[in-house]
C-alpha cells in the first residue's frame, strides 16, 4: 500500500486575456487583495493564436501572466477558479454576458504547469465543485515541454520562457523555505 504524503505548496499563476490593457491592472488589484503580492508580471503579449474568444471579447486581444509571492496549497484550487469566475462577472460588458477579461488560474510545480477549467475533456481530471485540472506543460530537462493537447499559445517559446522563469522563482522559494519540491 502506498503511503499518503502531503503535497508541497505550489505557485499560483493567472493568465489574463483582454482587448483593453487597463483591465489587467484592475484585475491584478482585485486578485492581489485575495492572493497577496504579485511577484511576477509578464509583458503584454498579442493573443493571436486563436479566434476562440473573438465573438465574445472582440478583436486584437492581449495576454498577460502574473504569479503570486505566497505559495498555496493545491487543495484550494476549486475555490480559486470559482473566485476568478466571479471576478470575470464583475467585468462584463454592461447589459450583456460578454466578458471584458478572461482569467485563467493555474499553478507551477517543480514538474508541471497545471491549468484549472470548468470544462471537462479527455485529458482533464475532475477536482470538485465543477472544476477540472489539466497538466498543460511538463518539465523535461531544463525546460517545460507541451503535450499533444497543450493549447497552441502555451506551446510557444515566449510562454514557455515565462513559465520557466516562474518555475525558477518557485524553486528558489522552496529552497529558501527549506521545503522539498516532492511530496513528503
Amino acid at each position: 500500500m502506498g503511503e499518503i504524503k502531503k503535497h508541497p505548496p505550489v505557485k499560483l499563476i493567472v493568465g489574463m486575456i483582454s482587448a483593453d490593457p487597463s483591465m489587467f491592472l484592475s484585475a491584478e488589484e482585485l486578485l492581489s487583495q485575495n492572493f497577496g503580492d504579485i511577484d511576477f508580471r509578464s509583458d503584454i503579449i498579442n493573443f493571436d493564436y486563436t479566434n476562440y474568444y473573438a465573438k465574445e471579447m472582440g478583436e486584437n486581444l492581449l495576454r498577460k501572466f502574473i504569479s503570486f509571492e505566497k505559495l498555496i496549497n493545491p487543495d484550494i484550487c476549486p475555490k480559486i477558479k470559482h473566485f476568478t469566475n466571479e471576478l470575470e462577472k464583475r467585468f462584463l460588458l454592461e447589459g450583456t454576458n460578454k466578458r471584458l477579461i478572461n482569467l485563467d488560474p493555474g499553478y507551477v510545480t517543480a514538474a508541471k504547469l497545471v491549468l484549472l477549467s470548468t470544462k471537462d475533456y479527455i485529458h482533464r481530471i475532475y477536482l470538485s465543485d465543477g472544476i477540472y485540472a489539466e497538466v498543460t506543460l511538463e518539465m523535461e530537462g531544463n525546460s517545460f515541454q507541451p503535450w499533444k493537447w497543450t493549447y497552441p499559445d502555451y506551446r510557444s517559446e515566449k510562454y514557455i520562457s515565462i513559465f520557466n522563469n516562474i518555475r525558477q522563482m518557485y524553486m528558489r522559494q522552496l529552497r529558501n523555505e527549506g521545503i522539498s519540491p516532492h511530496a513528503t
